[in-house]
């Protein structure tokens, strides 16, 4: 197993959302996480669901990196500091990713490694009637040498985001960086076993927030309302977030008794792959920039619904050019509830030609 050379090349940042709360004893990191990295092959356009037994054509194609890369992709675009362990396979997929990540995002894959032989895991996701089917393959990766998951411990963050799963036993990291003075940020995915017992969210006590959608919501607390869910969460963590799809998302703040509904925002969705992802990206950097809890739920929806409208997961994830250029343009019915935002774009912003998902990876020479 090899580590490849992490020298960071950093895409020019028009914001930094911290910067009123930087320091110069910091960490070095804002936002540490780790996961799987998958090659994406998203097709979009289609009509109707794939029949059996017959060929389905697409309009539209797209590749990119999936799975962790989705959020750490966000984070990064949001001028975070983020630094990713991952585990990349020794092919040309893994080459793609691991450059489109550390060269093309600027994120910090000194915790990350190459696995010789092992190839990278795919998913071929199918977006259509505003949902979208997934199909994935591959195999767990070989554990790193050591006794630990990483090459070292955990960096010294401000936050990480983890992702929950039942039944799991607790993912020592967690509790570590906890330790260490992290904030911790979750979601949490489908619970195949259909116990939807919240004790055996492992990890869940050591967690700041938890961000589950309003289907897992109520399952967890066998509730049938969201809002009413989220209530009860928030005996259980200080902050939960419920999100309610396009209509938004609800939270509270069981520390103040603070709630907040803010609702979502109407886009023509090309392919939602991802979006709960920057959803999640958004509502940390709000989180850690220190902004009033329906700020935070009103970014993170509108990272969201930009997000929907670009094809792909990570590659589809806005940046602080294009939350301008949504700002510039915003219906007069939304400027009261977004006017934070005045204070934060920067009024020159453009939006220069950002990375997104290609139908294809590895061209032989430049594409006009």
């Amino acid at each position: 197993m090899s580590s490849r050379d992490s020298r960071i090349i950093r895409p020019g940042r028009h914001l930094d959302p911290l910067g009123p709360v930087r320091d110069p004893h910091e960490p070095g990191c804002d936002v540490f996480l780790t996961g799987t990295v998958f090659l994406d092959i998203i097709f979009t356009g289609l009509d109707t669901a794939p029949v059996r037994g017959t060929e389905s054509w697409a309009r539209g194609m797209g590749s990119s990196p999936g799975g962790v890369a989705n959020m750490a992709t966000a984070l990064a675009r949001l001028g975070l500091r983020t630094s990713l362990a991952a585990a990349f396979g020794d092919d040309h997929y893994g080459e793609y990713c691991w450059d489109a990540l550390e060269q093309g995002e600027g994120i910090d894959l000194a915790m990350s490694r190459t696995i010789p032989g092992w190839h990278s895991p795919v998913t071929v996701s199918m977006a259509y009637e505003g949902e979208r089917t997934m199909v994935s393959h591959g195999h767990e990766a070989p554990p790193p040498a050591g006794p630990g998951p990483f090459p070292r411990c955990p960096p010294k963050a401000r936050a990480a985001v983890a992702s929950l799963g039942a039944g799991q036993r607790g993912e020592g990291w967690i509790a570590e960086a906890a330790r260490r003075g992290s904030r911790i940020f979750a979601d949490v995915g489908w619970d195949d076993t259909g116990r939807w017992d919240l004790d055996a969210l492992a990890d869940l006590e050591h967690c700041e927030a938890f961000l589950p959608n309003a289907g897992e919501a109520m399952r967890y607390t066998r509730t049938d309302c969201p809002r009413a869910a989220a209530r009860a969460l928030a005996e259980r963590v200080p902050v939960a977030v419920v999100t309610l799809g396009p209509e938004g998302s609800y939270a509270v703040d069981s520390r103040t008794g603070e709630t907040a509904e803010v609702p979502g925002i109407a886009v023509d969705a090309l392919d939602p792959t991802g979006a709960g992802d920057v959803y999640v990206a958004g509502f940390v950097t709000g989180s850690l920039a220190g902004w009033p809890l329906a700020d935070r739920l009103a970014f993170a929806g509108l990272t969201a619904a930009l997000s929907v409208q670009e094809f792909g997961g990570s590659l589809s994830a806005p940046g602080w050019p294009e939350v301008a250029a949504w700002w510039r343009t915003a219906p007069d019915a939304l400027r009261g509830r977004y006017g934070f935002l005045d204070a934060l774009v920067p009024r020159d912003a453009t939006c220069s030609p950002r990375r997104r998902a290609v139908p294809t990876i590895g061209f032989r020479s430049p594409v006009a």
